[in-house]
């Protein structure tokens, strides 16, 4: 049954929301003061038309929007879009009772994501690659995506001849490509077992293109140049699989941020550190102690901060932080301390950070709801929450980074 409705405001999943006796309906790429007709279909609503568009909404710039999953706002102008982002970060500290001073928004430029996550699966005589549908597993195949780096964007075509050798139907299959400072680290999981003339072709297409790597299931297939990012002039060859953030400058700026507010700390831990993203920087200016659950991020961050002279000293502990979070007691030894986690954040970790005597604190979260959560500890624990910075990172989607700056 297709209804009428009025749209009163963008929900936190960046659906539109019109508030009716009966609840709360979400309409997906609809803005506040449009009247549109919709249909129920689940828990939210199919858009049919729009009867009244709003003063903001703009002509999305990717043929795809609406079809893929990727993103939710390309409809929205470049306002309304900035101040959604930045009230999603707001909202989720306003419930956990937390006030502050919160930035603007520090902005994603298009065409700048470094990498993505692609998804293939056999279909009939060909294979499809792209980006899931919203709320779904049907896979919506993309022939240009406007948030990625351009090398990305030309590379879709072998991407794509790759994905035909590699892909089955029963399983999707998952392509990871970043763009390193060497070339594209492309890493391929969920494959089947690969016969060895299929083995050869993908070797071949990884070295016609330049690939700077082809991994398929952890396994390195092919290895022209290692891959390696910068953290701000510090060279790091990434190990297969290795997390990096998605866009270089908000990495540039949430970096930038934790430094600083770190600086005058002589000894500075980094819980969940990766391969360095705030450890080599903060070795700059600060003994650093290093803490990641993977093995591998730390031997590639040792093996930076060797090449790197002049840097303080840094040393690494392998540690799974949500089984075993650093106690107080051995936080003492510490005067700085920057957390980033994945996005369940980091309870446990922040009720021993609140418990200890450590005076300052860098808190960074792609998910303001448990970043709230996690601050909201600290705070109890005797924090004072100095600064709170959204970050977007992930273009015309309803996600948002944010660094938090703390002091006792």
């Amino acid at each position: 049954m297709s209804l009428e409705l009025t749209i009163d405001r963008l929900g936190a999943q960046g659906d539109g929301v019109a508030d009716t006796a009966t609840g709360p309906a979400f309409v997906p790429f609809t803005l506040p003061g449009e009247r549109v007709e919709a249909t129920e279909a689940g828990r939210r609503f199919r858009l049919d038309t729009i009867l009244t568009p709003s003063p903001q909404r703009q002509t999305p710039p990717c043929p795809h929007f609406g079809t893929c999953g990727g993103c939710d706002l390309q409809h929205a102008d470049d306002a309304l879009y900035t101040a959604f982002k930045r009230d999603v970060v707001v909202d989720a500290l306003a419930r956990a009772g937390l006030e502050t001073e919160i930035a603007a928004l520090v902005a994603c430029p298009p065409a700048s994501r470094r990498r993505v996550a692609l998804s293939a699966v056999g279909a009939g005589k060909s294979v499809h690659l792209g980006f899931n549908a919203a709320h779904s597993d049907q896979i919506v195949p993309i022939e240009v995506c406007p948030i990625a780096l351009p090398a990305i964007q030309r590379a879709l075509p072998a991407l794509q001849r790759l994905a035909a050798l590699l892909a089955d139907r029963r399983t999707p299959l998952k392509l990871t490509v970043t763009v390193t400072d060497t070339g594209l680290d492309v890493a391929a999981t969920a494959a089947p077992k690969l016969a060895e003339g299929k083995r050869r072709q993908a070797i071949a297409l990884a070295v016609s293109e330049s690939f700077a790597r082809l991994t398929v299931d952890g396994e390195i297939l092919v290895m022209t140049r290692p891959p390696s990012i910068s953290f701000d002039g510090i060279t790091v060859e990434l190990p297969p699989g290795a997390f990096v953030q998605a866009v270089a400058a908000a990495e540039t700026a949430m970096a930038s941020r934790v430094t600083k507010h770190l600086a005058g700390a002589k000894h500075v831990a980094d819980l969940f550190s990766g391969s360095g993203t705030f450890a080599l920087r903060l070795a700059v200016q600060s003994r650093v102690h290093a803490v990641e659950s993977e093995a591998a991020p730390l031997a590639a961050m040792t093996a930076a901060w060797r090449t790197r002279p002049g840097l303080k000293p840094l040393t690494t502990e392998r540690r799974d932080l949500y089984r075993r979070p650093i106690p107080a007691k051995e936080l003492k030894a510490y005067d700085g301390l920057v957390f980033d986690p994945p996005r369940a954040g980091a309870e446990a970790v922040s009720q021993e950070i609140a418990a200890s005597k450590i005076s300052r604190v860098a808190a960074v979260s792609c998910n303001p709801v448990t970043m709230a959560r996690d601050l909201r500890i600290l705070v109890d624990g005797g924090f004072r929450l100095v600064e709170v910075t959204p970050v977007d990172q992930f273009l015309w989607s309803r996600h948002v980074e944010a660094v938090a700056l703390l002091e006792r």
